[in-house]
């Protein structure tokens, strides 16, 4: 095998990766966000985003975790991702109480923010998420 070819399989396995938490993520949020509003626990959006947001970062936590877990990670680097879910809003929940931003921006930001901040964490521990250990 080339190191070309070894180095492209471990890119590939970093990409799917990426791509899996994101599903994981996204399966927490939204699996975990219907059982809430389900038992009638729904939190306003427009009223509390604060709070909003944390719960709505718990639940990407829980889907990334399990799923982290499943894959056989230990618990640091699960626990740095579930960290990510939640780091890029606290910096803006400052901007939100003064007015600079509204619900919607601190939405959209912590969002964006997000998903470097994962790629981040995992060119941390690259071997972790490239190695062939999984």
């Amino acid at each position: 095998m080339t190191t070309t070819t070894r180095s492209g399989r471990r890119w590939g396995r970093f990409a799917l990766h990426y791509v899996e938490m994101i599903i994981a993520m996204f399966a927490g949020m939204f699996g975990l966000g219907m059982l809430q509003s389900a038992v009638g626990l729904g939190v306003s959006h427009a009223e509390q985003p604060e709070l909003w947001y944390l719960v709505m970062a718990f639940h990407m936590s829980v889907g990334m975790a399990a799923w982290m877990r499943f894959r056989g990670h230990g618990w640091a680097p699960t626990l740095e991702m579930c960290a990510v879910m939640f780091a890029p809003v606290v910096p803006l929940f400052p901007l939100l109480w003064f007015g600079v931003i509204d619900a919607d921006g601190l939405m959209l930001v912590s969002h964006v923010a997000m998903f470097p901040l994962m790629l981040a964490a995992m060119f941390r521990r690259l071997d972790e998420y490239a190695g062939h250990h999984h």
